[in-house]
């Protein structure tokens, strides 16, 4: 049997009678928790004990009942139940002391109330000497020495109420039968109260070894099961455990295997010398191992403490926790418990730290970080007083190619421009990405003459030559714009504020240019900001209206439907181009009331119409993706009374580009009202096909850019007409060609097929009234 397996039980071999009964030392340790296991089984057999005295109470009154002192008798019975009641009530006190530390007057108290009790059940003794009636005497010995028998069976738990019964009734038992001769009754006394006293106590004895068994099982069992859930919740490796001079027992082979050792080389090595490698001969320890030295030096518990070990010349990371192990007297005998190696986890967090700092697809500096460096920047031009700059980059026509080709030859793209900034970065210069298409460079010491301008031609010059992707030779330029600190700007937020005004500014110039920052891009910034404020009154103050624009047959040259085209005359700007404030709407989100009310007041005019002619209505990306937009149309149908099968709702190929799903589901709820849907813009995007596949279109419309080329003659433009056109009659769609402006190109599209035709050739946007006085005209010429 091993050492650990000899002290399972944790029980000594041998119990002092003294701590047995409870008169030892009661400052030593271990004797309150004896108490504890003794004295609450009183209490739980109280009702026993009482029945017991009630018993024997009972006979002792009818071995006396001779004697004619039945009135002395009575008060004697009363005297016994308040004696009986009183260590009742003491039971009742000690019945928590399992769960308590038991104070040792409490002991002194009980034991006392017990000789009480005694004394009292002895006065019959007492009275049957005084009346010399040995009969009486025998018979009421008999009682009482039957009486401390059984309290001996059912309260031997605590002995010392037990012997203290037994002495104080064989002492009125020998006074009393020395008084009436009854000698072999004196000398029967001493050895009862003597057998029953050893019974007690080797009953106490047996039962308190049993009890410290249960308890060390219990605790070893508590220990056992906090390690495997520690070792099974932290998904640890391997149980380890020292002993007082810190050398590894009891190796287990993962254990032996973490530390790149068979179980018998760790076995009794220093654990420390096993996972310091070198430093242990330097003393140079890391800080971990220093602190886990230290927690092993001061015994104190530990937990997930990381700790970077050398094993085998190589760094690790482990995770340990550990608790001190103490024998049954309390003495210290080292350290166990469990670990892991959590190298990988640790690499995964510092990859974390990585990522928090850099931009996953392009490897570059991210936005946090550039924040960092611009700030560290500026702080050293205040300090040295120099100048510092940012450059704010974006790219030109990049929304195009990563709308037309999709977005993995996007972030192909991008990855190239990066690689590309990349080689124009240096010492002085920290490169990132800001996120989307927008770049940024942070120059340190921006001092010498012209280094912004010409890292911004350095930039836009590389950037704008050819890209080759997927078979794709792609292009895209650069716009760039500039602002240096602190003439332009005092705090991070400001610089790259006022960077972005200057990059705005060189977008609107077209793009492929660079734009320091000037005070007056406040003003356009501010104008924007007007415009948008305007904007958002636009509906309030009515300054909205519709023109509409018609669509003929292409053969009978008859308006089958008109587009319905918003126009702003606003109070505060005058008239403002629906090419300038539809994408300040989309990108305010002031689309989604503004498209509300033209849908409503298109289908209030288009009730006026003749019932065969059609309103067509444009729809924003923005407005699918709010989750009411179907019952949006239902509203305005049921509002104004139009028919569904009047309403022709154009889209774009960008609804695909943002929550694709919800768009095509808010279409096809349009689709299943009798509503018509129709693509606008066809033939722009790469992916056209693509698109004609996810949603049942009813019509497809030919971008004007191809029907101005097919008039030059263009080769392509006039393939892509009619391929468009064979397509949709093969899938049964009707086509409406856009942007006819003479009656040439109205004959061409004629002959290629086309069912329907827009443009100027045939009328420009008008009034609600100019478009009913077209119905009026054709009315009186038909009758």
């Amino acid at each position: 049997m091993s050492e650990e397996q000899g002290h399972t039980s944790g029980v000594p071999d041998s119990l002092a009678t003294r701590a047995v009964i409870g008169f030892g030392d009661r400052g030593e340790d271990g004797w309150s928790q004896l108490r504890g296991f003794q004295y609450p089984q009183l209490w739980r057999n109280v009702h026993w004990r009482t029945g017991i005295f009630a018993v024997a109470a009972s006979f002792l009154l009818l071995a006396n009942a001779a004697s004619g002192y039945m009135l002395l008798m009575a008060g004697w019975l009363g005297l016994l139940a308040l004696a009986i009641g009183h260590v009742a009530r003491l039971d009742r006190q000690l019945a928590d002391t399992d769960r308590r530390a038991m104070a040792p007057s409490e002991l002194t108290s009980h034991t006392a109330a017990t000789a009480v009790i005694a004394v009292v059940c002895c006065l019959p003794l007492v009275l049957a000497a005084y009346d010399g009636d040995s009969r009486a005497f025998l018979l009421s010995y008999l009682v009482v020495a039957t009486t401390a028998t059984a309290l001996t069976l059912v309260a031997a738990a605590p002995p010392a109420a037990t012997i203290v019964f037994s002495v104080v009734k064989a002492v009125f038992a020998v006074a009393c039968g020395l008084v009436l001769g009854e000698y072999v009754a004196a000398v029967a006394a001493i050895a009862i109260a003597t057998a029953i006293g050893i019974g007690s106590v080797e009953i106490s004895r047996s039962y308190l070894r049993a009890r410290l068994s249960e308890s060390a099982i219990a605790e070893k069992s508590e220990v056992v099961s906090l390690l495997l859930r520690e070792f099974e919740e932290n998904q640890a490796d391997w149980l380890w455990q020292v002993d007082t001079n810190r050398r590894v027992r009891k190796a287990s082979p993962r254990f032996a295997y973490a530390l790149g050792r068979s179980p018998e080389d760790a076995e009794g090595k220093s654990f420390l010398e096993l996972i310091a490698g070198d430093a242990w001969e330097s003393g140079q320890f890391p800080p971990s191992l220093h602190d886990l030295a230290e927690r092993l030096k001061r015994r104190e518990s530990f937990s997930n403490l990381i700790v970077k070990v050398t094993i085998n010349r190589e760094n690790r990371w482990w995770e340990l926790s550990g608790t001190p192990m103490l024998d049954d007297q309390g003495n210290h005998v080292g350290f166990r418990g469990v670990g892991s190696d959590v190298t990988e986890q640790r690499e995964s967090s510092e990859k974390i730290a990585y990522l928090a700092r850099y931009d996953t697809l392009t490897g570059l500096p991210n936005r946090l970080m550039l924040n960092e460096a611009l700030g560290e920047a500026m702080r050293y031009a205040k300090q040295w007083r120099t100048r510092c700059a940012f450059l704010m980059i974006d790219l030109d026509r990049f929304k195009s190619i990563n709308d037309s080709l999709g977005h993995m030859v996007g972030d192909q793209l991008l990855a190239q421009v990066s690689r590309r900034l990349k080689e124009l970065s240096g010492e002085n210069a920290l490169i990132g990405r800001l996120g989307g298409d927008e770049f940024a460079i942070v120059i340190r010491d921006a001092s010498e003459q012209g280094l912004v301008e010409r890292t911004a031609r350095r930039v836009i010059d590389r950037l704008s030559q050819p890209y080759e992707i997927d078979h794709h030779t792609l292009y895209v330029g650069a716009s760039v714009g500039s602002a240096m600190a602190p003439k332009d700007g005092k705090t991070v937020e400001e610089l790259m504020r006022n960077a972005d005004l200057a990059l705005y500014r060189s977008k609107d110039e077209g793009g492929g240019s660079h734009c320091n920052y000037e005070p007056s891009l406040h003003a356009s910034a501010e104008e924007r900001r007007q415009l948008e404020f305007a904007l958002r009154r636009a509906l309030e103050r009515q300054e909205l209206s519709l023109n509409y624009q018609p669509v003929v047959d292409a053969n009978s040259e008859q308006v089958v439907s008109f587009e319905a085209l918003v126009r702003w005359n606003s109070t505060d700007h005058g008239f403002v181009s629906p090419a300038k404030f539809i994408p300040l709407a989309e990108d305010t989100r002031l689309i989604v009331p503004i498209g509300e009310w033209v849908l409503e007041q298109a289908c209030r005019e288009a009730v006026q119409w003749p019932t065969n002619v059609k309103v067509n209505v444009n729809v924003s990306a923005e407005q699918l993706v709010e989750p009411d937009f179907a019952k949006m149309v239902v509203r305005a149908l049921a509002v104004t009374g139009l028919e569904p099968a009047r309403l022709e709702l154009e889209v774009t190929e960008s609804i695909f580009l943002r929550e694709a799903d919800v768009a095509r589901g808010a279409l096809e709820q349009c689709m299943a009202l009798g509503c018509s849907i129709a693509l606008d813009d066809f033939g722009t995007g790469y992916s056209s096909l693509g698109y004609l596949r996810k949603l049942r279109f009813n019509t497809i419309k030919v971008d004007r850019s191809f029907v101005q080329g097919a008039s030059g003659n263009d080769p392509e433009s006039l393939a892509i007409i009619r391929a468009v056109v064979a397509m949709a009659q093969s899938l049964d769609l009707t086509t409406t060609a856009e942007g006819v402006e003479t009656e040439e190109q109205a004959a061409m599209i004629r002959a290629m097929g086309c069912n329907k035709i827009q443009g100027y050739y045939f009328g420009r946007p008008m009034a609600a009234a100019d478009a009913r006085a077209i119905f009026a005209r054709a009315k009186r010429l038909a009758s």
